[in-house]
């Protein structure tokens, strides 16, 4: 009661914190119900026709198989990842612990960093056409997709964990250099696995730019409707069967029932990283 008479007292001399504060409940609020909608929605057009036959391993024009796709999209997130995250967590290393601050060459990998970030993503697709496609000759496979992917999702995991080994102490590399360890041993050994969490949450929203990606694997993996035999192979993932479903018109039901799939497997994959997240620093802990 004396907390809220308090904080009554202080909107009265500060008129405008109220204001403020009236409006980031509001805009929390409409955040809030408008995700709540799209996702109520989804789930009443989508789960009504979810069917034994979606899930067959052979795609026909009867069964409108989901399963070649999800298993594609699987594949396609674990093969980009593969890719992306050694090279974005070394560089973030190289960046925060090696690199002088003053160097213009590390200007210029932040700049263009943060210009490839906000760069469309069927501009990646045009370029993984040209390049992994056409000039290397892959041809429109898996891995065409995967390292236009991975060359789409970088930018998103050196940024996030740079951050990350940002929020790390300075006093825990002081206290691991006092007791003799070396520039190698303190960031792999004491500042890495501290900035985990951190760097997980960059893998989380790097999976889920991958798993909802559509125009860059359009040009470079290709719309083929069957499990690839190798990553040479193309294949569709599940938000290009989706798209595909709904522009011929023919399917609407099976593209609200890959929805629905889609979204199981988002909320299952950033579950399943935020318990491992909690785990790894319980454990530091």
């Amino acid at each position: 009661m004396d907390n809220l008479k308090q904080k009554l007292s202080a909107y009265k001399k500060h008129p405008g914190s109220l204001v403020v504060m009236l409006l980031v409940m509001f805009a929390s609020l409409i955040t809030f119900l408008v995700l709540f909608f799209l996702v109520i929605y989804i789930l009443a057009k989508g789960i009504p026709h979810l069917k034994p036959s979606l899930f067959s391993f052979t795609y026909t024009s009867e069964n409108v198989s989901l399963m070649p796709a999800l298993i594609n999209t699987i594949i396609m997130t674990l093969l980009s990842l593969l890719i992306a995250v050694p090279f974005g967590i070394f560089s973030a290393i190289y960046l925060i612990e090696y690199a002088s601050k003053k160097n213009k060459f590390v200007s210029i990998i932040r700049i263009t960093t943060e210009t490839l970030t906000g760069i469309p993503s069927i501009i990646y697709g045009l370029f993984g056409m040209l390049f992994f496609v056409t000039k290397l000759q892959w041809g429109f496979s898996i891995l065409a997709g995967a390292f236009t992917l991975a060359i789409m999702i970088l930018p998103l995991i050196m940024k996030t964990t740079e951050e990350a080994l940002k929020s790390v102490p300075d006093s825990f590399r002081e206290g691991s250099f006092g007791l003799g360890a070396g520039k190698l041993r303190t960031v792999f050994r004491i500042v890495l696995p501290s900035a985990i969490p951190g760097i997980l949450a960059g893998i989380i929203l790097a999976v889920g730019r991958i798993v909802g990606e559509t125009a860059a694997l359009i040009y470079t993996a290709g719309t083929v409707t069957k499990i690839p035999k190798g990553v040479m192979e193309s294949g569709r993932t599940l938000a290009v069967h989706m798209y595909n479903l709904s522009s011929e018109g023919l399917y609407m039901d099976q593209a609200y029932a890959t929805a629905v799939v889609l979204l199981v497997l988002v909320l299952g994959i950033n579950t399943l990283s935020g318990f491992i997240a909690k785990k790894l620093t319980k454990e530091r802990s």
